[in-house]
């Protein structure tokens, strides 16, 4: 600024006084994004040449205001038009930068807060960290304020899930205990309130949002509320019926099998499976023949009498209804 207080818009901007408004748009968004105070914190000199690149810009983006300016210097605005050309702003009313570029944009004079053209800050902006995605998306009106929010995803064990356990994570540089509720499932999702980012020189911090995943188990299948699992039985238990030791989660259960019982139909155990809001679901055991790998020289002649002594056809119908 010269002694007279007269400040030469276009030396602020650092372009040339034919500059075009492109131009100018340019030099300010550099020169903003390099004197901000959110990148700058505690800096007194790049908040006063912030100040100074935002009033430069506010008269020369504006073409009655750049007109006046460029015909009658440090009295332009004494000379017809609106007054207000100082840019002289309280930092501490706005919340986020862009509550600040909005409401700078506002005195701008155009429609919705938008000057001739409209700007953006891209996603290369330093410190962005604090600002997911950089300021993109242009000024044309109101900006959203910036997502600081988190996702992170964690496996845990079948049991685990099935349980209830905690974890310590480490977010953002700071070790933070979880404890997971019995009953999650496969993409069950946790709030994690005020563990996201961080957004530099407000002290502003986001959620984190921690989806579970739960790591296979080699004998359960999780199906909504219910537990199902195959059930090996003997060709004798099959057919004959009778009491047998299952496995649950809770450990073993005896239950009884209905003699003839087909393979495919499944056992329900009420209340046995997996938690839930309103309760424990059911458990359902799936019957499958398991023969064993190698038959005794009884179970043999056994097996061989049955087969002498069968009285039904078990493909009668079946190879008739199957012929196309």
């Amino acid at each position: 600024m010269s002694a007279n207080g007269y400040r030469d818009y276009f030396k602020v901007l650092g372009v040339e006084r034919g500059a075009d408004a492109d131009t100018i748009k340019r030099a300010f968004r550099k020169l903003a994004r390099q004197y901000h105070p959110d990148v700058n914190p505690g800096d007194k000199s790049a908040e006063a040449k912030f100040k100074e690149v935002s009033e430069a810009y506010e008269v020369l983006s504006d073409p009655d205001k750049r007109r006046r300016y460029e015909q009658f210097g440090q009295y332009w605005n004494q000379v017809g038009g609106p007054g207000g050309g100082g840019a002289d702003v309280d930092f501490g009313r706005y919340g986020n930068f862009d509550d600040f570029i909005n409401d700078l944009l506002g005195r701008f004079g155009g429609p919705g807060g938008a000057a001739p053209g409209g700007f953006g800050f891209g996603s290369g902006f330093p410190g962005g960290a604090g600002f997911p995605g950089g300021f993109g998306g242009g000024f044309g009106g109101p900006a959203p304020a910036p997502n600081l929010d988190a996702e992170a995803a964690i496996t845990i064990g079948f049991s685990d899930g099935f349980r209830g356990c905690e974890r310590t994570l480490a977010v953002n540089e700071e070790r933070v205990q979880v404890r997971i509720p019995a009953g999650v499932k496969n993409g069950s999702r946790l709030r994690l309130k005020g563990k996201g980012n961080l957004q530099p020189g407000t002290g502003r911090r986001g959620d984190l949002y921690l989806t579970i995943k739960l790591a296979d188990h080699p004998v359960w299948q999780l199906d909504g509320e219910q537990l199902r699992a195959d059930l090996p039985l003997s060709i004798d238990e099959l057919a004959l019926g009778g009491e047998v030791r299952v496995a649950t989660p809770d450990g073993e259960a005896t239950v009884n099998v209905p003699a003839g019982l087909p393979l495919g139909r499944s056992l329900r155990l009420k209340g046995k499976g997996w938690p839930g809001k309103a309760g424990r679901g059911d458990l359902l055991l799936t019957p499958v023949l398991k023969l064993p790998e190698r038959l005794s020289d009884q179970e043999r002649a056994l097996l061989e009498q049955l087969r002498a002594a069968r009285s039904a056809d078990p493909r009668a119908g079946w190879i008739q209804a199957a012929t196309l």
